[in-house]
């Protein structure tokens, strides 16, 4: 089976009507997903699995024809990463898929409830979201993820990934339509979009009544676009602008491996650090075998006057390197004379993603932790934790910096809505 990818259309009357009319199919795959019990789900996530493995070969053809598309139009190194599937990494996805099915099932899940004195029970339960939608850059692992993450809510899933990955993703869907099917459940559970023309993007966000949710994944240009534009509820996946405080009780051999960790472990995702901040009382000493760890590990430091003082040669950092999600191997390094100047530096250019702080003193981990607005908090912990699967949750789909709804790294639990369900007998309400 074929994915489902919208063509491209002449008339944005027609576009509009198609992305229209995937909504109108995945609602009625989500009234079908909503009364699926955990087996039936579950055996579809394991079907997909299995799926993607065998089917590999061809995800990788795909997937390499992009990355040279990529290649030729110029992409970074770091999308080129983002977009780079291989072997282990389809693995990854799979074995992520099989978490997400060995996780209990949210829906039904009782939030709360009681017997009021009449008599009437009161439960507030977990329901799917209903159709949701997800527009996202070069990450063909977030496709399934989505998938993977909706099916498991209940949601049916309208999936708008960027051009540059447009044949692995294609490759992608029809993998887990196939899987779908073949276990019962509707493929139009999961759609893929036109990435062709930018207009389908606007023609999902405002399909206000066919769309329940939108959620953008990518760069800020995208995340804030979506965000001003759309008419659908969205929730806003943010960009991470991460910062480490090394502070004056910090064990400085555990500083430089979570520094090392934060920066270097991955650098094009979200939870790279790309700010470090060290406290001027260790500074003469730490600052130095930092940037020479960092160097030597081929980062490129950009540091502010006093940390240029402490090691000649490094680059000046400019005012604008302080607020910049470098994803590559880049890191903006500066000198702060207390842990009010930390959290203060973070409060102006910090984007609500995840900030660690690396201290021996309780007492400032637990200022750090209540003062410092973000999503994520690690004390003496590296930034890369923020993460679905290293919390506990499975795969994530996305991590949110806003306050309502949810916020944090996007699993299950943030993938449903909730309905108050009331039982009586025969009861009627007072005239007032």
């Amino acid at each position: 089976m074929t994915s489902t990818a919208i063509p491209a259309q002449t008339s944005d009357d027609a576009l509009r009507d198609a992305v229209h009319a995937a909504a109108r199919r995945a609602r009625v795959a989500a009234t079908e997903l909503a009364v699926a019990n955990r087996a039936v789900k579950d055996a579809v996530l394991h079907a997909m699995a299995a799926a993607l493995v065998k089917r590999s070969a061809e995800i990788l053809a795909a997937n390499a024809e992009d990355r040279a598309d990529g290649r030729a139009n110029g992409l970074t190194e770091a999308l080129l990463d983002r977009l780079t599937l291989t072997e282990a990494r389809i693995d990854g996805i799979a074995d992520d898929l099989r978490t997400v099915a060995g996780l209990p099932d949210p829906i039904g899940e009782v939030l709360r409830g009681n017997v009021l004195a009449n008599g009437l029970e009161v439960r507030q339960v977990r329901v799917p979201l209903g159709v949701v939608g997800m527009v996202y850059e070069a990450r063909p692992n977030v496709t399934v993820d989505a998938a993977g993450l909706s099916l498991k809510a209940g949601n049916a899933v309208l999936l708008r990934g960027s051009s540059s990955a447009a044949k692995s993703n294609a490759a992608l869907v029809a993998v887990l339509r196939d899987a779908l099917s073949e276990q019962g459940l509707p493929a139009d559970a999961v759609q893929l979009l036109d990435a062709t023309d930018r207009a389908t993007v606007r023609h999902l966000i405002r399909a206000r009544g066919l769309v329940d949710l939108v959620i953008p994944r990518g760069g800020a240009g995208l995340i804030s676009s979506v965000v001003a534009e759309a008419t659908v509820p969205t929730i806003e996946t943010g960009v991470g602008n991460c910062h480490v405080y090394v502070d004056a009780a910090a064990d400085q051999d555990m500083a430089e491996s979570i520094v090392l960790n934060a920066k270097t472990r991955r650098p094009s995702v979200c939870n790279a650090a790309e700010s470090l901040l060290v406290h001027a009382q260790i500074a003469d000493e730490f600052v130095p075998r930092v940037v020479d760890a960092l160097t030597a590990a081929g980062v490129t430091v950009h540091g502010d006057e006093r940390v240029r003082a402490l090691r000649p040669g490094v680059q000046a950092a400019t005012a604008e390197d302080w607020d910049v999600e470098f994803l590559s191997l880049d890191i903006a390094v500066g000198v702060v004379d207390s842990l009010d100047a930390a959290i203060g530096h973070i409060a102006e250019h910090g984007s609500g993603h995840t900030e660690a702080i690396v201290s021996a003193d309780v007492s400032a981990a637990r200022r750090f932790v209540a003062q410092v607005d973000s999503a994520a908090v690690m004390v003496n912990a590296s930034t890369a934790f923020t993460d679905g699967a290293e919390l506990g949750m499975g795969a994530e789909i996305g991590i949110s910096t806003q306050k309502l709804h949810a916020r944090g790294p996007m699993g299950l639990a943030e993938m449903t809505s909730a309905k108050w369900v009331v039982w009586g007998e025969g009861h009627i309400r007072p005239k007032a």
